[in-house]
């Protein structure tokens, strides 16, 4: 197993690699997530793992140019989260809700390359239905889950109230 590529990030905000012992940029990091590498950002003083907050910073850099991906509304719903009881699933149902897109995406493009008499618009209608039912069954789960722990959390506070 390779051993995981390590970025240490100075007080200047410079990214050192240390696999290739150079400074890179965070547009060098977004390659290396392209790409699929294993890395972490770590704080060159004090060893403080950074990757989440280096990973956020090329999200809010892309969101500044070019058209973005959130809109004001989705990511003032995603800040509601923030201290809900519902904080837990969240992260994990946005998971598993964007593997299934790449997962559904990635099905389309290999039937695209293989359409032999069908038409993209026939095959876009089956996937799409396909993607819905998908959706449908990961929202049973989640809102299941979470009535399981809304329950789970007024059973313990009715429990430690007596």
């Amino acid at each position: 197993m390779a051993q995981v590529r390590v970025i240490k990030k100075y007080p200047n905000r410079r990214l050192y690699d240390t696999e290739i012992s150079s400074y890179i940029t965070l547009e060098e990091v977004r390659q290396l997530v392209i790409d699929g590498e294993e890395f972490e950002v770590r704080d060159a003083k004090t060893g403080e793992d950074l990757t989440r907050s280096v990973l956020l910073q090329i999200i809010a850099e892309h969101e500044e140019t070019g058209q973005p991906m959130f809109t004001t509304q989705l990511l003032s719903q995603i800040i509601r989260f923030y201290g809900d009881s519902m904080q837990g699933f969240m992260g994990s149902y946005l998971e598993k809700s964007l593997q299934i897109f790449l997962d559904q995406q990635g099905k389309f493009r290999s039937q695209l390359n293989n359409i032999l008499g069908q038409t993209p618009w026939s095959m876009l209608n089956e996937m799409t239905e396909r993607n819905l039912d998908l959706w449908k069954s990961v929202q049973e789960g989640f809102l299941s889950a979470a009535a399981g722990q809304a329950h789970a959390n007024s059973t313990a506070g009715k429990s430690s109230k007596s």
